[in-house]
């Protein structure tokens, strides 16, 4: 039956993660430049992001501009505090630090950000084969005076960082049969305040 073919696969899948997972915890590791980073509170350098903490997690968000990339922040933003009772985090993009804390402002976000500005950041610890700008998260970790690019990942539509994916392919809906929007509001068709003003 289609039932038992969808628990083995979910077995399966169950399986290949704790050994991705465990894979994970066993990378030794990459030494990386202190790379510098613009934000609200002036420059920033990679070391400074770690806070108190050990080991920090790099959120890569293509921009204000990316659909995708605002879904995955929302869902991450809920996770934040659990997050944070075990590393640093921070959301990074090329944008302006007054233009993604306006924009995070406009989310709800509570992250800490920081800008590369499509600098060496980018260049080095975000792009991958043909893309500059790639969405994505990276861990690193701070070990014996050097920072070390822990483990990282790439996000995208159907990926494991964003649940949405899981959800949806419960009601049958695939990744090709829905997009993210930055609002879901509809105009009605009769507003009570007489409609006056409203943006295009």
């Amino acid at each position: 039956m289609a039932n038992d073919r969808i628990r083995e696969l979910e077995e399966q899948i169950f399986a290949l993660t704790a050994e991705l997972h465990e894979l994970r915890r066993q990378e030794p590791g990459e030494a990386v430049d202190d790379y510098t980073f613009a934000t609200v509170d002036g420059e920033r350098s990679l070391s400074d992001l770690f806070g108190d903490k050990s080991q920090l997690l790099m959120i890569h968000n293509m921009g204000q501009g990316c659909r995708y990339c605002t879904l995955w922040a929302d869902g991450f933003n809920g996770l934040l505090p659990h997050l944070e009772s075990a590393l640093a985090v921070v959301l990074v993009s090329k944008d302006d630090p007054e233009l993604q804390r306006r924009f995070a402002n406009s989310r709800g976000w509570r992250f800490r950000l920081a800008s590369h500005g499509g600098g060496a950041y980018m260049r080095e610890q975000v792009a991958e084969a043909e893309f500059d700008n790639m969405p994505g998260a990276a861990v690193y970790e701070k070990s014996d005076g050097r920072i070390l690019r822990k483990n990282s990942c790439v996000f995208g539509p159907g990926d494991l960082y964003c649940s949405q994916w899981n959800l949806l392919a419960l009601a049958g809906l695939s990744e090709a049969q829905w997009t993210p929007q930055f609002s879901y509001w509809q105009r009605p068709r009769q507003l009570d305040d007489g409609g006056a003003n409203l943006p295009d």
